[in-house]
């Protein structure tokens, strides 16, 4: 068995967030000043969490969050940043996405050395032909579909189960990576890790993490987030942390906002398998003030 910990964060603002806009792969905007800003004060927020692994999407918005976030980091400030396509926003290219051959998610090789290829693949563009444009106008389309805005795909965008599917390849990607970083931290049996999920959280940057070992970084974007809390919730069915609203399980989360997951990975032989998944916390962001 190998348990670590999972900190998924939202890049900082752009200035097409801040206009309301949508923006996808098209769009490959950089931070705005409060951008960077927020991202500094994640940056410090997290200094003290230790991260053994940090992968980020290869947009310009996220790659400059991450940046920042482990540059202010006192114990991984020099750590590789990992950047994998698949962590994108809703997907809008035809062009070639960097990823291993094909495993199902429950079964994948990790004792041999870690390799990433690329690979050609084909996708629809991320917000179709509502890309570029306002926010309010993409809401507008889906109530007129008479479908609730997650669920609602513009003409030419892609699919939520589209979404998924980067999510799983994502996912396999990950689990092949920190098994094959990690190898010393695999236990026989079960984890001597204590479970901390089902207590009050303190309200500290560590919570759920303070005596995991493995803990692994994602920066990312804000619907593709939200299609991965789904995602688990649903399909994966995690349970969710004590006190939370169900509404919150696939609000969109904002800009720096943070969310923490605990799973456990069944190593046996040259095979891994998602064992247990537990939620710590969901769009947290105290580090932004009001």
């Amino acid at each position: 068995m190998l348990a670590f910990g999972l900190t998924i964060v939202r890049h900082g603002e752009t200035q097409c967030n801040k206009d309301g806009l949508l923006q996808g792969q098209k769009i490959d905007s950089p931070l705005s000043e409060i951008g960077i800003r927020q991202s500094e004060a994640a940056g410090q927020y997290l200094r003290d969490v230790k991260f053994t692994n940090v992968f980020v999407s290869n947009m310009k918005r996220a790659k400059q969050t991450a940046e920042i976030i482990v540059r202010n980091n006192r114990t991984c400030h020099d750590i590789e940043l990992v950047a994998d396509p698949s962590l994108k926003e809703r997907v809008s290219t035809d062009y070639c996405l960097i990823k291993q051959e094909k495993c199902p998610l429950k079964v994948c090789q990790f004792k041999a050395t870690f390799h990433m290829h690329l690979k050609p693949v084909s996708f629809l563009q991320s917000f179709g032909i509502a890309e570029g444009g306002r926010v309010i106008e993409m809401k507008n389309m889906a109530k007129a579909a008479g479908q609730p805005l997650p669920e609602f795909t513009p003409p030419e965008g892609e699919t939520m189960e589209q979404v998924k599917v980067r999510i799983k390849d994502f996912l396999e990607v990950m689990f092949q990576r920190i098994a094959s970083d990690h190898q010393d931290k695999i236990q026989d049996g079960e984890t001597s890790i204590p479970d901390e999920t089902d207590r009050a959280l303190a309200g500290l940057p560590d919570d759920g993490v303070l005596n995991v070992p493995v803990h692994a970084l994602v920066v990312g974007h804000g619907a593709y987030m939200s299609i991965a809390m789904r995602y688990f919730f649903e399909d994966v069915k995690c349970p969710m942390p004590r006190g939370l609203d169900a509404a919150q399980q696939y609000s969109i989360c904002p800009n720096t906002g943070m969310c923490r997951f605990i799973i456990t990975l069944k190593c046996s032989n040259a095979d891994l398998a998602l064992s247990d998944l537990k939620c710590v916390f969901i769009n947290r962001r105290d580090h932004i003030k009001s």
